[in-house]
């Protein structure tokens, strides 16, 4: 078992339904699934890249990603229906947590000069989302291998019902939120 659910399991679920006042230790705030996407809007001139994409979000991961297609055409963008656009995965149970524990303690203290991630991310509904300029603070990207740095977004679905549940969860998970909450 991953030492961070462990963790969640045997120590935050308390805490968090003392804390929050809960009656029930199921309406305690818990992360349902964690989303990751790459946008890929340069591979419409260079297929390539979107192979490169998959590479290097499958290593992330941990698991095969989707190719997102575009729906709309949209003559300032040269993109007609059904060009691939983006690639996305959607990790749940042991996967999710490996991969938390390595986002919050190998990842974000590599990126220069982290003061901390915003606590102002939320959706208004306790779901936070996390953007990253280039997919090589992720040790497991070989700096040498990539040829098209691309960005791409973290989103941590939880069921809290608002923000400042899902922040108490994932501050007590050991999220590093600057301090200006």
């Amino acid at each position: 078992m991953n030492r961070l659910k462990e963790r969640y399991e045997k120590e935050i679920v308390s805490h968090l339904k003392e804390e929050l006042s809960l009656e029930n230790v199921m309406q305690v705030p818990r992360i349902e699934k964690v989303v990751i996407n790459m946008g890929v809007g340069k591979a419409l001139d260079n297929a390539k890249i979107l192979d490169e994409a998959v590479r290097d979000l499958a290593i992330i991961a941990g698991q095969q990603p989707v190719v997102s297609k575009s729906r709309k055409n949209i003559a300032n963008f040269k993109l007609r229906v059904g060009q691939p656009i983006g690639v996305n995965v959607i990790l749940r149970g042991d996967k999710m947590w490996a991969f938390l524990d390595r986002l919050m303690n190998i990842v974000l203290p590599r990126v220069r000069d982290f003061r901390g991630v915003s606590p102002n991310s939320f959706d208004g509904r306790g779901n936070y989302t996390l953007g990253f300029s280039d997919q090589l603070v992720f040790p497991e990207i070989k700096y040498d291998e990539v040829e098209h740095i691309c960005g791409l977004g973290v989103t941590i679905v939880t069921t809290a019902k608002n923000d400042e549940a899902g922040y108490e969860l994932l501050r007590i998970l050991g999220m590093p939120f600057k301090e200006e909450r």
